[in-house]
């Protein structure tokens, strides 16, 4: 079996993501991620820790606020 490259997302970095909050629980945004066609869905710091693997497997482009340690 061939093995399949998975290429990563770029992640840039912004100051800050002022007046996001998080789709999934309505707290302070700490990263916005774009899926392509799908379109963007923010997460707070816990959240995107939380679905890490997921969101670097399958979107197109990461932002995250200076200062946050992102584990994907």
């Amino acid at each position: 079996m061939t093995p399949m490259l998975i290429s990563r997302p770029a992640v840039h970095v912004v100051p800050e993501l002022t007046g996001e909050r998080c789709d999934s629980c309505g707290a302070a945004a700490k990263a916005r991620v774009t899926f392509g066609a799908s379109g963007d869905l923010s997460f707070c710091g816990h959240h995107t820790n939380k679905y890490a693997d997921r969101i670097a497997a399958t979107a197109d482009k990461i932002v995250v606020e200076a200062g946050f340690d992102w584990r994907g």
